[in-house]
C-alpha cells in the first residue's frame, strides 16, 4: 500500500531545504542543504540525501550523509594543487564553512557528480560519487585550464545541466544591496557557463542567462529580477531556467529553447506564502527564501520548493506541488497544499498531525509577513507576539523523540489544510490540543462555513471530540481560534 505524499514529504524532525529532485534507476533523490532543529544560521548541517520510490512518492528514505563538510580542502581537508582565492580564512572544525544548496548531475562517464558553494567563499566546489545517494568525494574546484575563477557573477547557488550537447553550470547571486566585500562586483544575475567532461573545467565565457537588478531594467525580468537559487531542467522541447526572485517567498522561471539561453522570464511557479496567486495579497503563511526546482515523474511534473518553521528563516522544511504546463510551455502559478506529492487530496477519515497546515496566519492578515531572520552577527530578536508556529517538544512516543505541533494560536489565529476528500459518512471530528479556548472548523476559507467547534482548558495535551456536521466531496478545512489562547497537535476524522 502506498504512503499518503504530504507537505513536508519528509519526517517532522528533518529540515532539508533547497531541494533539487532529481530521478534516477527509477527513484527520487532529494539533494538539498541541511538545517537544524532551532537553527540560528541558514544551512548548519552536513548534507544528507532521501529518496523515494518513483511509484510511491509517500515513501521515503534516507540515505544517510551524503557529503560533509570537512571534505573540502577550504575547511582544511588536504589537496594537493593550489586553492582558489577566497579573501576569507579557511574554516576550521570549530567554526567551518557551511555548505549552501547544492545540486547533482549524472556525468558523461556515468559518476554523480555534486556541486555547491562553501557559504561566502566565491568558490564552486564538485564532489564526484559512484552512486546518487553517495558518499560523495572532493573531486575539484570549477576554474578553468589556468586556474582562474572569473570575476563575473557571484559563484553560488548551482545549478548543473549534462546532456548529449554538453555540461552547463549555471550560478549567480544578485542582491539589492552590495554586502561587505562585494562593494566592486559585477552581478549581471544568472550566468551559464559551459564544462568540460571532466566536470569542472570552464571552457566558455560566462554569459547571463536571467537578469538580475542590475540588468532587468527594460527587460521581462524587470517586475521579479534574478536574486539566486538557480536551477535547471529539461521537459519535452523546453529548457526551463527556475531562480527565486529579489521577492525572495517566490519561485520564477524563464524558458529557451537551448540550455545556454537566454531565457525568456515567463512568471511565478509558486510563493510559500502564496502570495500572488489568484490576486492574492495576503499571505497565507509567514513567509521567507525559497529554493527549489521540477522533476517530471511518469507524465507529472512536480515542483519542489520550501518553507519556514519555528517562526525563524533557520529552520526550513522541503515541500512539493503538482504543477500544469500549457501547450506552450507555459506555467501557471500553482497554489500550496498539505497533499503536495498524493496525487490528490487526502482521505478525510485519518489522523494527521498538524504540522502539515499549509496555512497558517494570525488574526491581523496584514502582519503576517516575513519570518523572523536577523543577519549574522545580529542578536536573535523576539518572535513576534501573535505569531503561531510550527515547533516540537520532546516526548519518546514520537519519532526521534520529538512530538511537532503547532504553538501560539491566539485568537483569530487560523491552521488550514488543502484538502480533505470526504465520503459523506463521516461522523465527528477530534483535535488534539492544550491551552484555554474555543475553536471553530470550517470549511473552504478561514471564514467558511462551520461543521463543528469545541472548547478546551487544559495545561496538558487533550483529544477533544465532537459531531461533524454532514460534508462530502473535496474541502479544504481551516482550525480557527475564536477564544483564548491554544496549542494544537493532530486532527482525526472518522
Amino acid at each position: 500500500m502506498k504512503a499518503l505524499g504530504l507537505n513536508p514529504y519528509l519526517p517532522s524532525w528533518e529540515f532539508v531545504p533547497d531541494g533539487e529532485p532529481h530521478v534516477f534507476d527509477g527513484r527520487v533523490y532529494l539533494y538539498g542543504s541541511h538545517d537544524s532543529r532551532n537553527g540560528v544560521s541558514f544551512c548548519e548541517g552536513d548534507y544528507v540525501v532521501w529518496s523515494a520510490p518513483v511509484a510511491d512518492l509517500g515513501n521515503w528514505r534516507c540515505e544517510g550523509v551524503s557529503y560533509r563538510k570537512d571534505q573540502d580542502p577550504l575547511n582544511g581537508a588536504p589537496y594537493e594543487g593550489k586553492l582558489p582565492v577566497t579573501g576569507m580564512p579557511s574554516g576550521t572544525p570549530e567554526n567551518p564553512h557551511l555548505l549552501y544548496a547544492p545540486d547533482v548531475a549524472k556525468g558523461p562517464d556515468g559518476r554523480y557528480y555534486l556541486y555547491y558553494s562553501l557559504d561566502f567563499t566565491n568558490v564552486i566546489s564538485v564532489a564526484v560519487s559512484n552512486t546518487p545517494a553517495g558518499p560523495y568525494e572532493f573531486l575539484d574546484y570549477v576554474r578553468t585550464a589556468k586556474g582562474e575563477i572569473p570575476n563575473v557573477g557571484r559563484w553560488f547557488d548551482p545549478a548543473i545541466l549534462s546532456e548529449e550537447s554538453g555540461n552547463y553550470l549555471y550560478y549567480g547571486f544578485a542582491p539589492k544591496f552590495r554586502f561587505p566585500g562585494m562593494e566592486d562586483a559585477i552581478f549581471p544575475g544568472a550566468m551559464m557557463v559551459r564544462l568540460a567532461d571532466d566536470m569542472h573545467t570552464i571552457i566558455s565565457e560566462p554569459v547571463c542567462v536571467a537578469n538580475g537588478i542590475d540588468t532587468a531594467k527594460g527587460t521581462g525580468y524587470e517586475e521579479h529580477p534574478f536574486f539566486e537559487a538557480s536551477s535547471i531542467r529539461k521537459i519535452g522541447d523546453w529548457y526551463y531556467f527556475v531562480y527565486s526572485s529579489l521577492q525572495g517567498h517566490e519561485l520564477c522561471y524563464g524558458m529557451a529553447r537551448t540550455p545556454e539561453g537566454p531565457f525568456t522570464y515567463q512568471g511565478v511557479i509558486v510563493s510559500n506564502g502564496d502570495l500572488g496567486y489568484q490576486g492574492n495579497e495576503f499571505a497565507v503563511n509567514y513567509t521567507g527564501n525559497n529554493h527549489g526546482g521540477f522533476v517530471e515523474i511518469d507524465g507529472e511534473v512536480y515542483i519542489f520548493w520550501h518553507r519556514q518553521t519555528h517562526g525563524t528563516g533557520f529552520s526550513r522544511q522541503g515541500c512539493a506541488d503538482r504543477v500544469q504546463i500549457a501547450e506552450d510551455g507555459t506555467i501557471p502559478q500553482i497554489e500550496i497544499t498539505s497533499c503536495g506529492l498524493n496525487g490528490g487530496p487526502l482521505p478525510a477519515k485519518n489522523t494527521y498531525q498538524s504540522y502539515i497546515a499549509c496555512h497558517l496566519t494570525e488574526k491581523n492578515r496584514g502582519a503576517v509577513g516575513h519570518v523572523v531572520e536577523p543577519a549574522p552577527g545580529e542578536m536573535f530578536p523576539k518572535l513576534p507576539a501573535e505569531m503561531p508556529y510550527i515547533t516540537e517538544e520532546q516526548n519518546a512516543n514520537y519519532e526521534k523523540g520529538f512530538k511537532p505541533y503547532i504553538t501560539n494560536l491566539r485568537e483569530g489565529a487560523v491552521a488550514g489544510f488543502k484538502y480533505f476528500a470526504f465520503d459523506g459518512d463521516e461522523k465527528e471530528i477530534a483535535l488534539e490540543l492544550r491551552g484555554t479556548g474555543k475553536v471553530q472548523v470550517l470549511l473552504d476559507s478561514p471564514d467558511g462555513e462551520e461543521v463543528s467547534s469545541m472548547t478546551v482548558d487544559s495545561a496538558g495535551w487533550e483529544e477533544r471530540s465532537e459531531k461533524l456536521k454532514k460534508t462530502a466531496g473535496v474541502h479544504s478545512v481551516y482550525i480557527k481560534v475564536t477564544e483564548g489562547t491554544v496549542d494544537f497537535a493532530a486532527i482525526g476524522i472518522v
